[in-house]
């Protein structure tokens, strides 16, 4: 099995540049807790990421006001990718080794063309494939 048999295919986008506000409609939209972060909407390369953990850790619990901020402010670079040619398994190596639950998909271009989350490894993936990526992805550094 290949990431483009489970990833969620044209992910909502954000630039540097956008509202902090505008990415977070793009999450209630999408029903995510993840945006990539594209260095123009023109190339769509990924640069990062927006995660609602990142927006809570670099404004909220900083006191700062996440309607003042853009995704810039609170992204995390540089983003982590797979290709849709990738397969699954390798697909949940590299999220155990960089300890995440998402990851964009870039496409030979390098722009970004989808989404693999644990919860479309969980849907699609053997159990024990799923728990390994559960377990080692949820361990504290």
């Amino acid at each position: 099995m290949k990431v483009s048999d489970v990833m969620t295919k044209d992910p909502d986008c954000c630039t540097p540049e956008s509202k902090l506000s505008d990415v977070v409609r793009m999450m209630v939209r999408r029903d995510c807790g993840q945006i990539p972060v594209v260095e123009s909407q023109s190339s769509m390369k990924p640069i990062g990421v927006v995660t609602d953990r990142d927006i809570i850790v670099r404004s909220v619990a900083e006191g700062k006001n996440p309607l003042d901020m853009t995704a810039r402010d609170v992204m995390t670079s540089p983003a982590v990718t797979v290709t849709p040619e990738t397969k699954l398994e390798d697909c949940c190596r590299t999220l155990e080794k960089n300890q995440v639950r998402r990851v964009p998909v870039i496409d030979e271009q390098g722009s970004c063309c989808g989404m693999v989350s644990q919860a479309d490894i969980a849907q699609y993936a053997p159990e024990k494939m799923t728990a390994q990526v559960v377990k080692t992805v949820s361990q504290q550094v």
